[in-house]
């Protein structure tokens, strides 16, 4: 063995030229192979002492250690990092013939031992380096602490043919043609990226196959795939595949991006099966070659290594059995289910329901559903969604509710990321499913005979699991996506009874009381607090559908005394309430208890609602998808808070804890939860019914969860001198001024307060730390979009009351779809830069 070399670049390609790469890092190493024949690698080498370890990154076809450039800029202190170039790829040797997977993982023990890799091993692959340094790390337990893997696979998944972009590959007509003659196959992977590569990049990872010659390995590696059983490689990937049990006890981190042509979401399946232990980040819009689509990647593995390999946290304690979620105790004629219909009511009764519930949990178990199985719901609110929920947590298994208010795409997304084993659904929905690529076996809705399907039916899935599980998956709910994709949140059966009994608390609920919800997923706690239900006749994705009427209507057919209703449905209620009939005000004079949540409530359309419901308390609890309830405040307390800088949500509720980490010059919020009067900083809360984690999103459930024991929120507030909590707005919403961050919310409702305006966003424009806030705002008479007229622009400025770089003027705010109340503040920042860039103004 040679001591390492500085290399000289090819020609025609200088290091200092790729975008990333720092030409020092750059090494030639001289190797004797398991044959005896010396080879010449190259490598990317840190050269950092390895106090705490070294990461092993292994490429796949048809890239190179480019790849991981990223992982050795930001390694973590006392981390040697070393990239290889497999033999005939990248800057290694050229070879005079193919070389096997058995070939390839004997290589990775003769490079480790020529570079001198000693102490604890992380590994990294991407793509076919998957098998390889899984294969050598089986046989080198006792040197690997981890593992990273990133789109790739062992074996192909039992429901799905090999990809088609890799059998196109090895086909006889274009196998030479695309992966040696030309650079067809090199060229095409830098095109699977999302968003696309720079030209210096692409340039970059195409470099060293610049000819035929040059590419040979490339093909060689296609080849090399064992697709079938008499393949020569297929003995070294089956030892590969029956050794992953060996590796049971190393952690593992799965980073994916799940648009891939070539591994389809199918492999990561198959991985978390093989791989019960592993941790998993799915990167939503990432492709195949994630580490560039998402270039954070490298910061998330890094993270993971501190944390589960350099720190490794005490295993939480197992959460004591307890019963999973059902209907509770009510009498049997009393009504469950009121659905209100044009001309008629169907009503259910505790009895009827029940034998439903039981009637489509024994065909789930006909249809193979077993505990720990997920089931995704597409069925329209009413008798068929709620006994479909119940039965799916008799039988053993978590529902996943992604709901039509997310829009279609996003919905489809938000489901596609959960990967449910089975889906149910009315038959439109599941032609829709199909279109839209949604997995899982198909039930009809009502828990008849499963479809025959298309072929394209994945049969059930899930990851390997003890026979029995103290509190198992229960739920995986989704966020409204307002500042990115919706985030999967899971829930265990523990977690959502303390929800359901803080909620009974909180609202005083009693066997007389009756639930109306505007917010279809709400009226499925019903069942579980035993009183009855019914979801308004409106369109469930355009909260603001609901009419006075249709909530009479639906209080009526229920006899309800609680409401639940988002802000945007509220104010169409309030704005249609003229058109009632005295008889219709009946029913809504009865009502006792009104809930609004989802986003920030004014005090004029609550004194509104008031009037119309004379009898009501009305709250406006506050809360999220992750924990919800945590506060709640009343209409007087709240008119008693009056402005200030933000929303008063009022008092934390029993069992909650509330702790504020404070922001730091740049809108960070570095610090642990403090319980400290007037500081704004980061909202994080403990309570029992936290979530237990967000689904296939390591890194935000690690960001969100890194003071054990409490959740970080993302809303930013304050509490004050009485103990009370007020939300300023979203820490990704903060605006990082010269003289310190800036909260949004505050300054919105002091310039709402000002006529003509009737909505108004506070956002950044400007690099961070130097931003300058400016104000977009609609008015009664809708404005056409751009820079606001002199005359309002100085009223809005002096309620603010802050120095505006500018005052702009919409026709609508853009919200989320989900409430139709979250103001999108990033999407009019980035309108707002380029309106004031001088580009030509739309509408954000």
């Amino acid at each position: 063995m040679t001591e390492p070399l500085l290399i000289a670049p090819a020609p025609g390609i200088e290091f200092n030229s790729m975008p990333g790469l720092d030409a020092a890092w750059s090494r030639e190493v001289a190797v004797v192979d398991q044959d005896g024949v010396p080879r010449t690698w190259h490598v990317l080498d840190n050269g950092v002492a390895p106090t705490e370890g070294t990461l092993l990154c292994v490429h796949g076809n048809p890239t190179w250690s480019y790849l991981w450039r990223r992982f050795l800029a930001s390694a973590e202190p006392g981390w040697r990092v070393v990239a290889v170039d497999q033999l005939g790829m990248g800057f290694s040797e050229r070879l005079d013939r193919p070389r096997t997977l058995a070939e390839r993982i004997d290589d990775i023990d003769s490079i480790t031992a020529a570079v001198g890799i000693t102490g604890r091993i992380v590994v990294a692959a991407h793509d076919w380096g998957g098998p390889i340094s899984l294969g050598w790390a089986e046989r080198r337990q006792d040197r690997v602490a981890g593992v990273i893997l990133a789109n790739t696979g062992v074996s192909l998944p039992v429901d799905a043919p090999a990809p088609f972009l890799i059998r196109l590959a090895r086909s006889r007509l274009l196998h030479d043609v695309v992966c040696v003659r030309t650079g067809t196959f090199v060229r095409g992977a830098a095109w699977l990226t999302r968003p696309r590569l720079s030209p210096g990049v692409r340039a970059a990872l195409r470099a060293p196959y610049s000819s035929a010659e040059r590419r040979q390995a490339v093909g060689d590696f296609v080849a090399d795939i064992p697709l079938t059983a008499n393949h020569a490689s297929r003995a070294a990937l089956d030892r590969v595949l029956s050794g992953l049990d060996g590796l049971s006890g190393v952690p593992v981190l799965l980073l994916w991006g799940p648009r891939d042509p070539v591994f389809s979401p199918a492999f990561l399946r198959e991985l978390e099966h093989q791989l019960p232990q592993a941790d998993v980040h799915r990167y939503a819009g990432a492709s195949h070659l994630v580490t560039e689509d998402v270039p954070e990647a490298a910061d998330h593995a890094w993270t993971w290594i501190r944390t589960r390999i350099c720190e490794p946290q005490p295993k939480s304690a197992e959460r004591p059995p307890g019963p999973a979620i059902d209907v509770a105790t009510s009498p049997g004629s009393a009504t469950a289910i009121a659905e209100p219909g044009r001309g008629r009511t169907r009503v259910t009764t505790f009895t009827e329901l029940t034998a439903r519930i039981d009637a489509i949990a024994e065909t789930l178990r006909d249809a193979g559903v077993q505990p720990g199985h997920r089931v995704a719901l597409l069925v329209p609110p009413g008798l068929e969604l709620t006994a479909a929920v119940y039965a799916c947590w008799r039988a053993g298994a978590a529902i996943v509710v992604a709901d039509t208010g997310l829009g279609w795409r996003r919905m489809a997304e938000a489901l596609r990321s959960a990967d449910p084993a089975y889906l149910i659904g009315i038959p439109a929905a599941m032609a829709v499913a199909a279109a839209l690529r949604i997995p899982g076996q198909r039930i009809l809705v009502g828990g008849r005979h499963p479809s025959t399907g298309s072929g394209a039916i994945s049969p059930p899935h899930g990851r390997k699991q003890s026979e029995t599980i103290a509190d198992p998956e229960a739920a995986v709910l989704f966020t409204s996506g307002a500042t990115g994709p919706p985030k999967g949140v899971v829930y265990r059966h523990a977690q959502l009874r303390a929800q359901v009994e803080l909620v009974r608390a909180v609202c005083r609920i009693t066997p007389d009381d009756r639930l109306v919800a505007a917010f279809a997923p709400f009226a499925l706690y019903g069942p579980a607090l035993g009183i009855g239900a019914a979801v308004p006749r409106m369109d469930v994705t355009r909260p603001g559908t609901l009419t006075a009427s249709a909530l009479a209507e639906a209080a009526a057919a229920v006899g309800g005394t609680l409401v639940f209703a988002s802000p945007a449905a509220l104010r169409n209620v309030v704005a249609t309430a003229s058109q009632l009939t005295a008889s219709e005000r009946v029913p809504l004079e009865r009502i006792r208890l009104v809930l609004s949540a989802g986003a920030p409530v004014g005090v004029p359309l609550l004194r509104d609602l008031q009037r119309l419901l004379p009898a009501a308390e009305i709250h406006t609890p506050y809360g999220m998808t992750e924990v919800l309830p945590v506060a709640d405040i009343a209409l007087p307390e709240l008119e008693q808070a009056g402005l200030g800088n933000g929303v008063c949500v009022g008092h934390v509720l029993p069992g909650v804890r509330l702790g504020i980490s404070p922001l730091d010059a740049l809108g960070r919020a570095p610090g642990a939860p403090l319980h400290t009067v007037n500081v704004t900083g980061e909202i994080c809360v403990s309570a029992r019914h936290v979530k237990d984690r967000y689904d296939r999103l390591w890194a935000t459930e690690q960001a969100s969860s890194r003071d054990p024991g409490w959740h970080r929120t993302g809303d930013v507030g304050h509490l004050d001198a009485a103990g009370r909590l007020w939300v300023e707005g979203r820490l990704a919403h903060v605006i990082t001024a010269a003289d310190g961050p800036i909260t949004p919310v505050g300054a919105e409702q002091r310039i709402e307060a000002q006529a003509p305006v009737t909505g108004a966003a506070l956002v950044g424009v400007g690099p961070q730390g130097t931003q300058q806030p400016l104000a977009v705002v609609m008015t009664a008479a809708p404005a056409r979009a751009g820079l606001a007229d002199e005359e309002l622009a100085r009223a809005v400025r002096a309620a603010a009351e802050l120095s505006l770089a500018a005052v702009l003027t919409v026709e609508s705010l853009p919200v989320d779809i989900r409430h139709a109340s979250k103001i999108d503040r990033s999407r009019l920042a980035r309108w707002a830069g380029g309106v004031l860039s001088g580009a030509r103004v739309g509408r954000p």
